[in-house]
């Protein structure tokens, strides 16, 4: 670790000399002090045996095979930055704002050093890093020596209003761009993808584009390269920051309405779904906080079903039970199948840990069970499938009542139909520890006994998701899910969907428009596919991918 790296964690300003390695305070006895000093650093009564920055210094005193250790450091000096509260049932609760976002947990390399350790993660990085040229550092993506170099592309951020402790802004084409943006749309309707590749060659961190081609490569299957694809937007995008935007405060807000706006979304929405694939949950959590904090209320590409997966990939029960208690009574959280049945499977494991205390370890467990009945009762036709997914034979009592039958999914409205598949699709995996599906299966025949008494809270159950809001059917194209895809109406899939601005809304905000081509509509429409009937004709047109650099 560096100098500098040093001073910032001991506290110290630049020059200022440094403390001796006799000076340190390890322990009550002065084991720090080396045999033969004559010199020791002052003395200081009632030392706290709790971190603070001499055990800091003393930590980074180690070798290079020690390097996993600072993100525990890190934790342990953030545990100790007062951030923390301990409520009247003893539980360690979090003051921050629920959306808070943590630049070291926007790294994926973070997640994987705790997994991994720091040597097998970075093997040689850092000498070659001391060799690569200057190349501006950002938060959301590292950049690659194999990118273009990069230039002013002609994006720009500013800054809208203030107000009410929030502040707006949207990202702007200057007139450059513009022109690249209007042969990016001709490129698109050629429905060629090497017009593309050409496109970027002259403009190498053109976002559409970048997002564009991504989604074909995707489609071939070249993962490695959609995934570079969306980091070299992502980071195009973050170089254009206004210089008080913050990916950590939460409260910057980003309107999707506005086109310009719209490719930050799809990018930071792509990289945490390739965040996931990766196997790295918490990282991608982080990401998904950070989309939803730039508009919380209408949740553009409603994160809102995605969010208790990663938590609960992440080990985060925490978290999630928390947003549930703070957005339940003005959200309705318990109204969405993915939150009604994961709120109550975070409880459960929650109840598992041993670091509780008994009372609240009781707590969790009552709380899991009333939770999971409500849900069962409320959303009947998620159970079924979920069996059928983890490959468990339900019981005659189950099998033959009417309640969980084949009639319970048959009536369900094709937008819940949308939900539950799309929950059963991503999460099935968690329910099938065995803790879990005996825990289930208690509920479940509790389920049967309260509908079979006809209690109030069943007959109170209405039809709800009569139609899915436009958000809903967005989220589900970017799923990638077929058995979501498949539920979609026919008045979504009928429209033509690009990669680039899926489904986009149909109150947007234009701050320029695309001037009209000398040929009609129409004759664009039959060019575009008499093209595309050629170009399924030649194989050879898909290693569009290939070719980018």
């Amino acid at each position: 670790m560096s100098r500098r790296a040093l001073r910032r964690l001991r506290g110290e300003q630049r020059g200022q000399e440094p403390l001796e390695p006799g000076g340190l305070r390890l322990g009550p006895e002065g084991a720090g002090e080396e045999p033969g000093r004559g010199r020791r650093g002052p003395e200081r009564g009632g030392v706290n045996r709790s971190f603070n920055g001499c055990d800091v210094f003393a930590w980074c005193l180690k070798e290079d095979d020690d390097l996993e250790d600072i993100d525990s450091i890190l934790e342990k000096m953030e545990d100790s930055s007062g951030l923390s509260y301990e409520t009247k049932s003893g539980v360690i609760a979090d003051s921050r704002p629920l959306l808070y976002v943590e630049h070291r947990n926007l790294n994926p390399e973070t997640e994987l050093k705790r997994y991994f350790g720091a040597r097998a993660v970075l093997g040689d990085q850092r000498p070659r890093q001391r060799q690569r040229p200057y190349i501006r550092s950002t938060w959301l993506t590292a950049p690659k020596n194999t990118w273009p170099r990069y230039s002013k592309t002609g994006i720009a951020m500013r800054l809208l209003e203030t107000g009410r402790g929030v502040q707006h802004f949207t990202f702007e084409h200057h007139r450059e761009y513009q022109q690249v943006q209007f042969r990016f749309l001709d490129a698109v309707e050629s429905l060629d993808p090497n017009n593309i590749v050409l496109l970027l060659q002259m403009n190498p961190y053109h976002v559409d584009s970048l997002l564009q081609l991504s989604e074909v490569c995707r489609m071939q299957e070249d993962q490695e390269m959609a995934r570079d694809l969306v980091e070299r937007a992502l980071y195009s995008l973050e170089c254009a920051f206004h210089p008080v935007f913050s990916l950590t405060s939460g409260t910057c807000r980003l309107d999707y309405r506005r086109p310009e706006n719209r490719a930050f979304y799809l990018s930071l929405f792509k990289h945490m779904i390739f965040l996931e694939k990766r196997g790295c949950p918490r990282t991608a959590l982080e990401f998904c906080k950070l989309i939803l904090s730039l508009d919380p209320e209408n949740d553009p590409l409603c994160v809102l079903l995605l969010i208790d997966l990663l938590s609960l990939r992440a080990r985060e029960y925490a978290f999630l039970t928390r947003m549930f208690q703070e957005w339940e009574g003005h959200r309705n959280l318990s109204q969405l199948p993915n939150f009604a049945f994961s709120v109550p499977l975070a409880y459960f494991l929650l109840s598992q840990q041993e670091e509780l205390s008994e009372a609240e370890l009781s707590q969790a467990w009552e709380r899991a069970a009333h939770l999971l009945q409500h849900a069962l009762i409320m959303f009947p036709s998620v159970l079924m499938p979920l069996l059928d997914h983890c490959s468990v034979q339900p019981d005659s009592r189950v099998t033959s009542h009417s309640f969980f039958g084949l009639q319970a999914q048959i009536s369900q409205p094709p937008a819940l139909n949308q939900l539950v598949s799309l929950y059963v699709g991503r999460t099935h995996s968690l329910w099938k520890d065995p803790a879990i599906m005996a825990w289930l299966e208690t509920n479940v025949h509790e389920v049967l006994r309260r509908v079979d008494t006809s209690e109030p809270v069943v007959e109170e159950r209405k039809v709800r998701y009569q139609s899915a809001p436009r958000n809903i059917s967005r989220h589900v194209i970017l799923s990638e899910l077929k058995e979501a895809t498949a539920a979609l109406p026919l008045e979504v899939t009928s429209q033509p969907l690009m990669g680039f601005d899926p489904l986009p809304p149909l109150d947007s905000i234009t701050s320029y428009t695309r001037p009209e081509r000398y040929f009609s509509t129409s004759d664009s429409c039959l060019s575009a596919q008499l093209s595309y009937f050629f170009r399924e004709l030649q194989p050879t047109s898909s290693d569009a991918c290939s070719e980018v650099q």
